[in-house]
């Protein structure tokens, strides 16, 4: 089995003539064209896009979690810090007006 990628021009305007897949001294299983209008190439996989591996997405998504997770914590602690303030501010009020000075006639 195999498949025909048309003729196309690459991002450098070169004129790249058609193949069938697999290439001869590629790899056997990639009997697929995949890829876009100015880079195709012989892959396993009918819905691949990128001729590259996907290493570099775990990577960024590991990165996105552990960003997420210290924004988390900093967003609980200033929420905590916003509680326990407004508790104390309330707790400490005083509950009638003391100007220090008693109201007694000598």
């Amino acid at each position: 089995m195999s498949t025909e990628c048309s003729s196309y021009y690459n991002t450098d305007g070169v004129f790249v003539e058609a193949f069938s897949c697999p290439k001869p001294g590629s790899a056997a299983f990639a009997i697929y064209c995949c890829g876009f209008n100015d880079v195709k190439y012989c892959c396993n996989d009918p819905n691949s896009f990128f001729p590259y591996e996907y290493g570099y997405m775990w990577w960024l998504s590991v990165g996105a979690l552990v960003g997420l997770s210290i924004a988390a914590v900093v967003l609980l602690a200033f929420l905590i810090t916003v509680c326990v303030l407004c508790y104390l501010f309330i707790a400490t009020k005083p509950s009638r007006l003391d100007n220090g000075l008693p109201l007694r006639a000598p």
